[in-house]
């Protein structure tokens, strides 16, 4: 009888070189000398609208509306940012803008 076989014995080994070469474990990958890119205007306005998705002192999210979630916190005094209302109101039409990062998860 022959040794029980392991998975590992399917694969060749591979043995890394450590060095200037190479990258050891811990070590941060070196900088590319760019500067991030800025984001673009539809880019920000899509942060600022996640980021009031997430924002909890505004209520839930699921089931309505950026635009009806921002009224409903209106009208309870909870002082929802301006900037997403007028960033609603120049996208009317557009699901990307209107509906919260939740929408297509079923309730």
């Amino acid at each position: 009888m022959g040794r029980k076989r392991l998975i590992t014995d399917s694969y060749p080994v591979v043995k890394r070189r450590e060095g200037s070469a190479g990258h050891s474990k811990g070590e941060l990958a070196p900088e590319l000398g760019e500067e991030p890119q800025p984001l673009s205007v539809d880019e920000a306005e899509m942060e600022l609208l996640r980021q009031f998705d997430l924002a909890w002192q505004y209520g839930p999210c699921t089931g309505i509306t950026r635009l009806q979630r921002w009224h409903r916190a209106e009208q309870m005094g909870l002082k929802p940012p301006q900037e997403v209302r007028q960033v609603l109101q120049t996208h009317p039409g557009d699901p990307r803008f209107q509906c919260s990062l939740w929408h297509l998860y079923p309730l």
